[in-house]
């Protein structure tokens, strides 16, 4: 007759992990895994959960334990089903994996590359430091760009996440909006707030930008930096000028990739000036490492007039 093995192990909960989430109010699913697993001892406090028992029913619990903490990483929701699955779970047993996939943001939404061009992004991200996104308003291509910066922030891939954009007049003039430095800016980058809310918690959101982790400023705050161990995103780059992108692309620093977004049909510089972007993808268009992806009307998510508008205005152009 073969004994059972009895063994006690402790698991560290990941930092990042918001115990609220895991554990659930009042320690409600931490309730729950016990009840599921009455055989087995399971004590926690803080980040570590202490868990004793028989060899193969603590591993089990251990592996559903890992798979429940990558979760609530990834998917910022926690349900009691999911709980439950996984306390039935065979240990390491694959887990289907949505088609086209980016992340999980707010509430377990699923954020996933929708048309064929913001998929093209995605695959160029993987193989290029450099990728330039060009196209219409509301084809994706900067809500995707974030949404891959977000995804290798989660994974460990980079440590932080470094988002701007030309501070360009479009019809008012910064001196002559009330409020100071701060609040004069905001306004422009408030289209990068926007989509970071989508995909992460706000108290994440506010932590990770008190530590600088994630950091969102107006181009001219890029000077003199290099910018390693990040992912860097230029928006509304055709509004830069042509110092200004040399400046900002030999900003990359070991370990980075950079992302540049910009739509050549809204370029708010005087028409005496060259925009920056459209000089850059002229000098830099046989360079290995370096891959352009243009988007069209067929790529965009927003309402369904917006396409029409672009097309509109194309046909007259």
């Amino acid at each position: 007759m073969i004994e059972n093995k009895f063994i006690e192990k402790e698991f560290e909960l990941d930092k990042e992990l918001n115990q609220t989430l895991f554990y659930g109010v009042n320690n409600k699913n931490l309730c729950l895994l016990k009840n599921l697993n009455p055989t087995l001892q399971i004590v926690a406090r803080g980040n570590t959960i202490k868990v004793k028992g028989e060899e193969t029913l603590v591993e089990k619990f251990l592996s559903s334990v890992k798979n429940i903490e990558q979760h609530c990483l990834k998917n910022n929701v926690l349900e009691e089903s999911f709980l439950i699955e996984m306390a039935k779970k065979v240990p390491d047993s694959p887990c289907k994996a949505e088609t086209n996939l980016i992340l999980y943001g707010i509430n377990g939404r699923s954020i996933v590359a929708r048309t064929p061009n913001q998929q093209k992004l995605v695959k160029a991200f993987e193989k290029n430091d450099l990728l330039f996104a060009i196209g219409p308003a509301g084809t994706g291509k900067t809500y995707t760009a974030i949404a891959l910066a977000v995804r290798a922030l989660k994974n460990k891939e980079i440590r932080k996440i470094i988002l701007s954009r030309p501070a360009v007049e479009a019809g008012e003039k910064l001196g002559f909006l009330p409020g100071d430095m701060k609040e004069k800016i905001d306004p422009y980058l408030q289209p990068l707030y926007d989509a970071l809310q989508d995909m992460l918690p706000a108290e994440k959101l506010r932590e990770y930008i008190e530590r600088g982790v994630v950091q969102i400023a107006p181009l001219a705050f890029m000077r003199g930096r290099t910018l390693s161990d990040a992912v860097v995103i230029l928006d509304e780059a055709q509004n830069t000028s042509t110092h200004q992108i040399k400046m900002f692309l030999t900003r990359m620093g070991l370990n980075s990739k950079m992302i540049v977004t910009g739509d050549m049909t809204q370029i708010d510089l005087p028409s005496t000036q060259k925009s920056g972007l459209k000089d850059a993808l002229e000098v830099l268009k046989n360079i290995k490492g370096i891959e352009k992806i243009e988007f069209n009307q067929q790529d965009i998510v927003r309402h369904k007039l917006v396409q029409r508008i672009v097309e509109a205005y194309e046909k007259r152009e």
